[in-house]
């Protein structure tokens, strides 16, 4: 039968400080394993520095010169907490393996001077159980994340109907008030009523035109988040240069920035690789996220906009910060901040549909946007994007939280044993 187990897809570091045993060892194993050696404590931990993601199993001796091989486990234990640690270790330091057993350090210790066929057995059993347990993690991981995405999806769809139906029926009421407006100051003459207004044209002008203004302000906001609520039908296939979007931007929106004389900042290098997004959407989304900024923020403020490239789990990626240096949110408007129609602490006035909208617009790149705020110290929009969303996977969920359950054994049980 077949072994289902690939012994070289990860490797072993043995470290000794005796140079005749890191040759026995590495000349006895080779052909079965990728062997790393290290004369010291310190130069094994080094090594498990730069090589964490490639080590599944680490056999150190007890007693070396420098730190002892109970240090280098413990050491490896914070590094990659799922690397297989074996001690080698004399009888004559059987307290220092029954200590690292009983605190957790190890997974199984081996007397010196060890035998070869048994010691075989224990690599292999130790490597297998290191495979296996990346596989559950991975899958794990796999279910989390399609979980984590049907809830954004229902999420999506139910808030894509929310707007739908609120543009639809807002828009019909809206339109029965813009005629009453149109045909009232007429009516109001014919039958010659006694109002101020009517004896102050500017006044009604004015009033009538804030009217206007106010409901062409909704009617934009409701158009907005319909259009970014719909997913694209196609492949994104416009390449962009994300400092070039936002100075367009900036140009458009300048009499806006100029009258709160508010100081937007691109710095944004010119070197960041291109991206390729659905343009009209990808500029729409910045044009909404600077709206919401002046808005919210008082006169004098200044918001810098940084860039820079990502490499997370062999995918490219672009992280865009906006900062601003505003009286930032609290916690509870911070939780909902993209959600729609919550009233603003800082602007009540206005309401969260902007900033829904840039969620509509960034999930469907394959992207995140999420804000970190502390009162008194303004508020941070961090967005990623994939270079290409085309071939980007699904949205993960944050790597803090798939650690914290990852490592919890309970929670993976059920998971796994759920339908």
């Amino acid at each position: 039968m077949q072994n289902p187990y690939d012994y070289k897809k990860f490797a072993i570091l043995y470290v000794d400080d005796e140079e005749k045993s890191l040759k026995y060892f590495a000349r006895a194993f080779e052909d079965q394993f990728r062997i790393l050696t290290a004369s010291s404590a310190q130069a094994g931990l080094k090594i498990l520095e730069e090589h964490k993601d490639d080590i599944g199993l680490l056999i150190t001796d007890q007693r070396m010169p420098g730190e002892k091989g109970t240090w280098l486990l413990e050491k490896a234990r914070q590094l990659r907490p799922r690397i297989v640690r074996i001690l080698a270790t004399a009888y004559s330091d059987m307290d220092a393996a029954v200590a690292a057993v009983n605190t957790g350090a190890i997974y199984k210790y081996i007397v010196k001077p060890w035998d070869p066929p048994q010691l075989d057995a224990t690599l292999k059993r130790g490597l297998e159980f290191f495979i296996v347990q990346r596989e559950r993690d991975q899958l794990l991981k796999e279910k989390l994340s399609v979980l984590h995405n049907m809830m954004i999806a229902d999420r999506m769809v139910s808030l894509g109907l929310l707007a739908a139906g609120l543009s639809h029926h807002i828009r019909n009421s809206l339109v029965a008030v813009k005629t009453f407006l149109d045909l009232a100051p007429s009516k109001l003459q014919e039958e010659n009523l006694d109002m101020s207004g009517l004896r102050n044209p500017d006044f009604w002008k004015e009033y009538y035109q804030n009217v206007q203004s106010q409901i062409e302000k909704i009617n934009n906001m409701l158009k907005d988040l319909w259009a970014a609520s719909e997913p694209p039908s196609f492949k994104f296939c416009d390449e962009v240069s994300v400092r070039e979007i936002l100075q367009g931007v900036l140009t458009r929106i300048d009499d806006s920035i100029k009258a709160k004389n508010i100081k937007i900042t691109n710095d944004v290098p010119a070197s960041l690789p291109a991206l390729i997004v659905d343009r009209p959407k990808f500029i729409r989304l910045f044009e909404l996220l600077f709206r919401d900024e002046l808005v919210s923020l008082p006169a004098g403020s200044s918001i810098v906009v940084s860039a820079q490239t990502e490499h997370v789990e062999g995918k490219d990626s672009v992280l865009i910060e906006v900062r601003d240096n505003g009286p930032g949110l609290p916690k509870e408007a911070l939780r909902l901040i993209f959600d729609p129609f919550v009233v603003r602490t800082d602007s009540p006035l206005e309401y969260g549909i902007n900033l829904m909208a840039c969620y509509f617009i960034v999930h469907h790149h394959s992207g995140r946007i999420e804000a970190r705020s502390e009162e008194g110290k303004g508020t941070t929009f961090t967005l990623r994007f994939p270079r290409d969303p085309n071939r980007a996977g699904l949205v993960t969920e944050d790597k803090e939280f798939l650690e914290k359950v990852l490592l919890n054994e309970t929670v993976w049980e059920k998971m796994l044993a759920s339908d």
